[in-house]
């Protein structure tokens, strides 16, 4: 059942994505930023934990995931280092996942190589 409520919740996430790529005029980019400040936001107010609880996976792994994940650690820094946790928390918190990204891409250029779209 867990993974049903993943993929439902997940699905719904891409499916508004999908419906503002289609029925706006907004860029892909700033779909991207909406979803990054909305995780953050939902976070800020306390309701992306229930939301994690309840959904997990289908919540997290988007880029609603990553806002959650710059929020707490902005949060947990600006507990630690005061002001200065603003600036630095959530390069912090996303370090590893943004070098793993780097990481795995470069590595996977290597494998598949990439040409430049024309």
């Amino acid at each position: 059942m867990e993974y049903v409520k993943a993929f439902v919740i997940g699905g719904l996430v891409c499916a508004l994505v999908q419906v503002l790529m289609e029925k706006t005029k907004l860029l892909p980019g700033r779909i991207m930023v909406l979803l990054v400040v909305g995780g953050s936001f939902l976070s800020f107010i306390g309701l992306f934990e229930p939301l994690k609880e309840f959904a997990g996976a289908g919540i997290t792994v988007p880029l609603l995931g990553f806002g959650d994940v710059l929020m707490n650690g902005v949060k947990s820094a600006v507990e630690t280092n005061g002001f200065m946790g603003l600036f630095t928390g959530g390069f912090s918190a996303a370090a590893v996942g943004c070098s793993g990204a780097l990481i795995f891409g470069y590595l996977s250029s290597f494998i598949f190589s990439p040409k430049i779209k024309k």
